[in-house]
């Protein structure tokens, strides 16, 4: 009878999960499991709510990410009032839900980086996790830090300024947005007191991507080989191939590029992805139906944008991204912790795009709102800092909910975690018998390349909260660790 390993809880991610790692009679790893333990029930508790409350009460999924969630539904329902998908809306209301959404890739991106994964790489490892967090981050390499902080408070300010308020604001609605840029809001954003201004963001994004290829080439051969496995990848594109976060078609390429999706409508992405149920997680799995349960599973988020698109429209981001693609030979990258390497790309890129935005007159004007024949069901998709995001509406004649089907990006990532976790495993546990907590935070790193979402409560520091016993296959204790 095989013995299991239980790593709970995960740490340095958004939530709660645990990690089960079973042992066969050799104490090689048989079977290797992310389960997600937390119970989310948005889809229930949104159902009988008047349609236009959902860009509000949706959000509270998550502290890290609520713009995404914000303004996937306020796209959902944009179908729904008549204001079509992305291009329907008027010039005010897009461009400033684009700088409201580039803004929160800002942050975020920069708040995974810089607090939750970085320990790893400027810290190691296998180093002592007393240190090993934000706090070691901030005592041994200040300026770097104090970098990471303020870029998450320059792109919670730019989400301030659009939404209303840094966490669950309120400026996207059904058709458009309620508020505009003012002059005195853009200038604090363009040139406000050093460092909060947006080219002291560009330049500090792009000296983050330069940190990082520079840690590559040092420790090539751990990035390279922490954990590799061929994949699909799915990601939002505009029409023209070019890299778009905020809006675009649907386009999913296998491991060795091929075209599975070919740019197809997000309104009918129920004909090409359903969702598995595993009786061991709340999370489920998603697949693509044309390829099946077993093989049509595919990661989302920064490593399958670029590899998903043609081109990145900002000229720095860009330049990284041919650099990025040249390492592979412009075949799909699929080495999981490159996965960090595309996210400071997409962070250089986020602030040539507001930076853009800031510069746009059309965010001063006031024609804010979109309105047509109204229908009664709207798909909305967004790339949310995770990944692609999907919501899903249908409403009955009194506005009210009937049917919600929300599809984040994590759940969308679970299959790859899961396959990330058993590579690393495998490769950390097979064969020992002592537990060593370089080989459990190993396993963890594998799971924070994909800053999975879990919800937005675990940040620990210092020593993790852990009670791990492990058994032979006879049954008999050979090793435990507690924290």
């Amino acid at each position: 009878m095989a013995q299991k390993v239980t790593i709970e809880p995960v740490t340095r991610v958004e939530g709660h999960g645990k990690v089960t790692i079973h042992l066969d009679d050799n104490m090689n790893v048989d079977q290797t499991r992310l389960h997600i333990v937390e119970f989310r029930g948005f889809e229930r508790f949104v159902q009988g709510r008047p349609y236009w409350e959902a860009p509000v009460l949706v959000q509270r999924l998550c502290g890290i990410c609520p713009v995404s969630h914000h303004l996937a539904a306020a796209k959902a329902l944009d179908v729904i009032v008549g204001a079509g998908t992305g291009e329907g809306l008027t010039p005010t209301g897009e461009k400033m839900r684009r700088l409201m959404h580039y803004g929160q890739m800002f942050q975020s991106h920069a708040l995974h980086f810089f607090h939750l994964s970085s320990p790893d790489f400027l810290l190691g490892y296998d180093a002592d996790p007393a240190i090993r967090n934000v706090i070691g981050v901030a005592i041994n390499f200040p300026e770097l830090a104090t970098q990471g902080v303020l870029m998450r408070k320059y792109g919670q300010e730019v989400i301030e300024r659009t939404a209303g308020k840094k966490i669950h604001g309120t400026g996207a609605i059904p058709g458009g947005i309620n508020k505009n840029l003012s002059i005195e809001e853009r200038d604090f954003l363009l040139k406000g007191a050093d460092p909060l201004n947006i080219d002291k963001m560009i330049e500090w994004a792009d000296s983050a991507v330069q940190f990082f290829k520079d840690y590559y080439m040092k420790n090539k051969d751990f990035v390279d080989g922490f954990a590799y496995f061929p994949s699909n990848h799915l990601s939002l594109v505009r029409k023209d191939g070019a890299m778009d976060l905020y809006h675009g078609v649907m386009r999913a390429i296998d491991a060795e590029g091929n075209k599975i999706l070919n740019d197809v409508d997000y309104q009918e992405y129920f004909k090409h992805i359903e969702e598995e149920v595993k009786n061991w997680s709340y999370m489920k799995f998603p697949y693509l139906t044309s390829i099946g349960k077993d093989d049509g599973w595919y990661r989302v988020g920064p490593l399958a944008r670029v590899n998903t698109c043609d081109f990145i429209p900002t000229p720095k981001a860009q330049k990284e991204f041919e650099i990025f693609r040249a390492h592979t030979n412009g075949k799909p990258n699929n080495y999981c912790l490159h996965t960090h390497w595309a996210r400071l790309i997409e962070l250089l890129h986020s602030a040539e795009v507001i930076k853009e935005l800031l510069l746009d007159p059309d965010l001063q004007k006031d024609d804010l709102v979109t309105k047509g024949t109204k229908l009664n069901e709207g798909v909305g998709l967004i790339e949310a800092p995770r990944g692609t995001l999907f919501h899903h509406y249908q409403i009955n004649e009194n506005d009210q909910i009937t049917m919600a089907n929300l599809i984040v990006s994590t759940t969308n990532n679970n299959e790859p975690m899961n396959r990330s976790v058993n590579y690393v495993a495998k490769k950390m546990m097979n064969g020992q018998h002592e537990i060593t907590e370089p080989m459990k935070n190993a396993v963890e790193i594998a799971i924070r390349a994909y800053d999975p979402c879990l919800s937005c409560a675990t940040h620990a520091l210092g020593k993790m909260p852990l009670d791990i016993k492990l058994y032979d296959a006879k049954g008999k204790q050979i090793d435990h660790y507690k924290s």
